[in-house]
């Protein structure tokens, strides 16, 4: 639920507080079931409902005695329920379920009710009902939550903190909309999101390791993805334990440390819940894909004060391109315990094996990725990439009260990998001969990160702050040993011939590599408000930031003897400024300052200063419907500096006077336009350029990333009778022409492609059944998620997969 503060107060039965009761109601989806005045007062049913919020309660209470159920949102908001067990008739479970609320109920009609407040006052008490079938109130961690809308997010300022008071861009792709349209991916996720575009790293058609770029920017392979605001190795996701992805636009050092300009992805993973849940699915699909899920979670003791967590997964899948598969383990256990109410320890595990083929795409001839058959790869069969990892995250907190409260946690992972990839090894002749490559050896890497974070709230002179200090501690070191070999030379347009894989794989070792990243970083933010309308957040982080590389063509005694180490110290300040013009309309700006990449050293010995980024932004919010559309307009003019090129005097040496500018306009929206009707849509104009720089490449645009991409995703739920339960979905995703390199040597043209959804819902008992096909790609649309000269993956043509779910 959003934390924003109610504009009117609740007990004033004015026509704008009837407006906003429509949409804020808590009813049962078995509410279409007549129930006689008699027996809705008279008779005893049996109910097994368990303590937890008094919105899931109702809402449980009122499926079960086929009541119709209304009340305001904000009189249920918080509050909690002792739970129902045993035979009682509505009127005296009601009253059992609403035991210490300060709240009771009124009949409106024989089937009808109303919650209202406790006092006898007959202008407070009276609260008009409103029917409204098939549409409850969901908590947001509730798994049955269908809002493709979420009201709060924390990945921008680190606080819960209401979208409509964030005066910064940020998107949230919540858990109906990954379930609608069947994500296992993290691209699946980030269609949905304006100005990001998948660019093809080591994940191939089957998803992982793959980068991003946002506003024109790179992310990079192994920044700028994050785990519940934790910085990862690698963007790895499986979707088992995921229960949304926040996106935060632009620079977002002033919190993060070191981070590329683009912006941030962050996912959130699922907690474990106080009300038990079980469920299981089994999806399959085209190409051999079969993937299982299976989540268990509830409390451990009586008082609920323990409560565990279960998800796991299994993937098995082929791919529409040769001797591409994956094979992926996942499970992922964690406890949360609240020994009181003010203190919360949680500790949660994750493991992932995963096993795939190295699928490097299509090498370029001329202009355009070369015209193969799009199931052409240079993989062989048998080798594959083999990736496993552990994570350990423990965290606590504690409210000292109501208004401060200390975060601390740290998170460990260790992780290997063995690798076996071949590769074409530059562009494509007309004719198609391209020479080929392989990549044998292994990879280990861990990382360990600590936080601490004080946030409080409190009032100076009229002023309300909200005020945040902290401070971590990030260490990552990476161990590449491998060896790089040409094979041959074959043509991208005839099968490929088979190598001997024995003889590539002996040493000696080309590359033995071992780099270090590591900071400390200290940062303190205040959010003010002013008349309860303007709100002005200021902040500073400062970095003490390492980063080192030893380097050897033999072996990794000798790299470590190589390896070296810079040290770079920044800071990064960043303000905004929020306007509420009116409870659905917001106006917000901001100015913030990043600080990238190492550059390594000078001929000199002397280190490149960071490659650094500021933006500019600007926009409008808006919430509709009582909050259940919400949408973010943005300008924005973000520009990265440092960036090495050419020195003009010596080219075979660099200078850090390199630069690149992205501006441009992005729409996101999602929500609901009516109780049946559900939608996310996007659009980006992205217009980048290279500004400095002395290779040539001045004036041309960044790659990846199209002028103009956009996207369009709805979902219908049949409220009629006879179609109870029946879904249908369709959703449209575009981009216009994207360059492939900084030279724009290469490109490829626009692309629209269309994907369909249709699910049925039914209870059978306390099971709830889902059947679901997704088509994605209906037109086998072709295009390529580009890369470089060498590699570009051609995108999946149609495919179908369906899918049987379980949940009780």
């Amino acid at each position: 639920m959003s934390k924003r503060k109610p504009k009117h107060p609740i007990d004033k039965t004015s026509n704008s507080v009837q407006q906003a009761m429509t949409g804020l109601v808590l009813a049962t989806s078995l509410a279409a079931m007549p129930a006689l005045a008699a027996e809705t007062a008279g008779v005893e049913r049996s109910y097994h409902i368990s303590s937890g919020t008094l919105s899931h309660a109702l809402s449980q209470f009122a499926g079960n005695a086929g009541i119709m159920l209304s009340a305001d949102a904000r009189l249920t908001d918080g509050k909690t329920s002792q739970g129902l067990e045993g035979e009682f008739t509505v009127e005296r479970g009601l009253q059992k379920l609403l035991v210490g609320t300060g709240l009771t109920y009124t009949f409106t009609a024989g089937d009808a009710v109303a919650i209202k407040l406790a006092e006898s006052s007959a202008d407070v008490s009276t609260l008009p009902a409103v029917r409204v079938e098939g549409k409850a109130v969901y908590d947001s961690a509730d798994p049955y939550n269908p809002d493709y809308n979420r009201r709060n997010a924390s990945t921008a300022t680190k606080i819960d903190t209401a979208l409509m008071e964030t005066p910064m861009s940020v998107q949230v792709i919540p858990q109906a909309v990954i379930r609608d349209q069947q994500a296992f991916r993290l691209q699946d996720a980030l269609k949905n999101v304006s100005g990001v575009q998948q660019k093809s790293s080591n994940g191939g058609t089957t998803g992982g390791a793959d980068a991003y770029v946002v506003r024109g920017f790179e992310l990079g392979f192994r920044s700028n993805y994050y785990r519940n605001g934790i910085r990862m190795q690698k963007s790895s996701a499986d979707f088992a334990n995921l229960d949304r992805v926040e996106v935060v636009k632009g620079p977002a050092s002033g919190l993060y440390g070191r981070i590329e300009a683009g912006g941030l992805i962050n996912v959130v993973t699922k907690k474990p819940l106080a009300d038990p849940y079980y469920s299981i699915e089994q999806r399959f699909g085209f190409y051999d894909y079969y993937r299982t899920e299976a989540t268990a979670t509830g409390p451990v003791t009586d008082d609920k004060s323990l409560a565990y967590r279960l998800d796991m997964s299994y993937l098995d899948s082929n791919s529409f391109r040769d001797n591409v598969f994956n094979d992926r383990i996942f499970f992922a256990p964690s406890l949360s315990w609240k020994p009181t109410d003010r203190t919360e320890l949680n500790l949660s595990v994750e493991y992932l094996d995963d096993e795939k083929t190295y699928d490097s795409g299509l090498p370029v001839t001329g202009n355009r990725v070369a015209p193969a058959p799009i199931s052409r790869t240079f993989a062989q069969q048998g080798l594959a990439d083999k990736d496993s990892y552990w994570l350990v995250d423990f965290n606590w907190s504690h409210s000292f009260n109501d208004n401060w409260k200390i975060r601390n946690g740290m998170v460990i992972v260790e992780g290997d990998a063995n690798l076996q990839e071949t590769y074409a090894d530059g562009k494509a002749a007309v004719n198609g001969d391209t020479p080929r490559g392989a990549w044998f050896g292994g990879l280990g890497y861990d990382t360990q990160t600590v936080y601490l974070d004080l946030t409080g709230k409190f009032n100076t002179f009229g002023i309300d702050h909200n005020m945040l200090i902290g401070g971590d501690y990030y260490h990552q070191r990476t161990r590449d040993q491998a060896t790089a070999r040409a094979l041959d030379t074959v043509n991208i347009f005839q099968s490929m011939p088979l190598f001997d894989v024995q003889a590539a794989m002996q040493p000696p070792f080309g590359y033995s590599a071992i780099e270090d990243n590591e900071w400390f970083g200290v940062y303190g933010q205040d959010e003010i408000t002013l008349w309860d309308k303007l709100h002005v957040m200021g902040g500073l982080r400062y970095d003490i930031s390492t980063y080192g590389y030893g380097y050897s063509d033999q072996n990794l005694a000798l790299a470590g003897a190589a390896y070296d180490d810079i040290e770079e110290n920044n800071l990064s300040p960043r303000v905004g400024i929020l306007y509420e013009a009116s409870d659905w309309l917001s106006l917000y700006g901001h100015y913030v300052e990043s600080f990238g990449a190492n550059n390594g050293r000078q001929a000199s010995g002397k280190p490149f200063a960071p490659q650094t980024s500021e933006e500019f932004e600007g926009g409008i919010k808006t919430s509709f419907f009582d909050g259940k559309l919400t949408s973010t307009l943005a300008y924005y003019h973000l520009t990265k500096q440092n960036v090495l090129t050419p020195d003009p005097v010596t080219p075979n040496l660099s200078v850090a006077i390199g630069e690149a500018r992205s501006q441009g306009l992005e729409w996101d929206v999602s929500g609901q336009l009516t109780n049946a009707l559900s939608m996310i849509g996007t659009y980006a104009y992205t217009d980048t350029e290279i500004t400095k720089d002395n290779s040539g490449v001045q004036g041309n645009r960044l790659p990846y990333a199209p002028l103009h991409s956009g996207s369009l995703w709805m979902k219908y739920d049949f409220q009629q009778d006879f179609l109870k339960g029946f879904s249908v979905g369709a959703g449209i995703y575009a981009a216009g022409l994207r360059y492939g390199d900084r030279d724009n040597s290469f490109y490829d043209d626009a692309y629209a492609r269309l994907d369909l959804m249709a699910a049925y819902r039914m209870n059978i008992g306390k099971t709830r059944l889902t059947a679901q096909v997704n088509i994605n790609n209906v037109s086998s649309t072709q295009y390529y998620i580009q890369r470089a000269t060498w590699s570009n993956n051609p995108a999946e043509p149609l495919m179908a997969f369906g899918s049987i779910r379980l949940e009780y």
